[in-house]
């Protein structure tokens, strides 16, 4: 073999080399970098002061309680003088406040915004547009022993007997006349009484104030002069069970922007409602009373006895005492004395 050929297949196993070397490098890759862990840290800390936010949103009117704000920290550069900071504030201070302007969630609270307690113009600022503030005596037993608090949501029983016109015991009667009224004041109080270590105190109250239409604002005045009226404490869960049937019935008609579909089913859960309420009598609880409103006895009757309305009674002779009969035929109503002949 000359030289050249030599040359020439050692040239071509150097080259088969460098190729083998340089496709083992391509399939192995580089090393994956080791990530380090004292390296890893969460989102730097913001440089500020913590401020009052809103945990949710507070549409007007709302009553701020402990579960509504939250102290965060806030940029310096964008603090405002009329932010809460929590440095000189009392959050049980500001438990009771009505929220004048509406304030979106995680956005700071604002001293222009709230309105206190005993401020002017307190009242009308918790109530929403076209509402009207209406007060209910109550008394311990019919307040659900001081558990009502502002804020809270109750039902309005009414209690009455109904005489009637016989000589029987009168009916009693228990009904739930309103539904989801939002408790605004408890004997002028709008706030939550808390001791030193921030519980709250529960006391008795004479009056509550509660918010309502002015068509329930009407019913109201008129159930007080009918019988007694008592507080039945609702479920939060009780909204939306409300607002599900609201929307079955056809009573609510949802917009197709998601936006003003959460603002309608936010009004629609907070609106009192008037009727379909649920109703009992004595004989409910004791089979010793009425389920009905006694009648007149036959001696107090019109002549002819009681008929239906629209059909005469035709009478017999002599059946003034004793046990009868009534015998309906079409429009007209005989009555007979048990053991006579019609």
């Amino acid at each position: 073999m000359d030289g050249r050929k030599i040359i020439l297949l050692v040239g071509a196993l150097i080259i088969a080399a460098v190729t083998a070397f340089m496709a083992r490098t391509l399939m192995v890759g580089a090393p994956a970098p080791v990530a380090d862990a004292s390296g890893a840290r969460g989102p730097a800390p913001i440089d500020g002061v913590e401020v009052l936010v809103a945990t949710k949103a507070l549409p007007v009117g709302t009553i701020l309680g402990p579960d509504s704000m939250k102290f965060i920290p806030w940029p310096k550069d964008l603090i405002e003088g009329a932010y809460f900071k929590r440095e000189g504030t009392d959050l049980r201070q500001l438990q009771g406040t009505v929220v004048r302007y509406a304030i979106s969630a995680g956005q700071p609270l604002t001293q222009g915004a709230l309105v206190k307690p005993g401020d002017r113009g307190f009242l009308a600022a918790a109530l929403g547009p076209g509402m009207r503030a209406v007060t209910v005596p109550v008394s311990t037993q019919s307040a659900v022993a001081g558990f009502v608090f502002p804020g809270d949501r109750v039902d309005l029983i009414l209690t009455q007997s109904v005489v009637g016109g016989g000589d029987g015991p009168p009916l009693k009667a228990s009904e739930t006349v309103l539904r989801n009224l939002r408790v605004l004041a408890t004997d002028q109080k709008t706030d939550k009484q808390t001791d030193e270590q921030g519980q709250t105190v529960v006391t008795t109250y004479s009056t509550v104030t509660v918010e309502a239409t002015p068509r329930i604002a009407e019913k109201i005045a008129v159930a007080q002069t009918i019988g007694t009226l008592s507080l039945s404490l609702r479920s939060i869960a009780d909204n939306a069970g409300d607002l599900e049937t609201a929307i079955a019935a056809g009573e609510v008609t949802m917009p197709s922007d998601p936006k003003a579909e959460k603002a309608v089913l936010a009004r629609v859960a907070s609106r009192p409602v008037e009727g379909g309420g649920s109703m009992s009598t004595g004989a409910d609880v004791s089979r010793f009373q009425r389920s009905t409103v006694p009648g007149k006895p036959r001696d107090q009757q019109p002549s002819g006895g009681s008929a239906p309305q629209g059909m005469p009674y035709t009478t017999v002779p002599g059946i003034d005492t004793g046990p009868i009969v009534k015998v309906s035929r079409g429009n007209s109503v005989t009555v007979v004395p048990v053991g006579g002949k019609d």
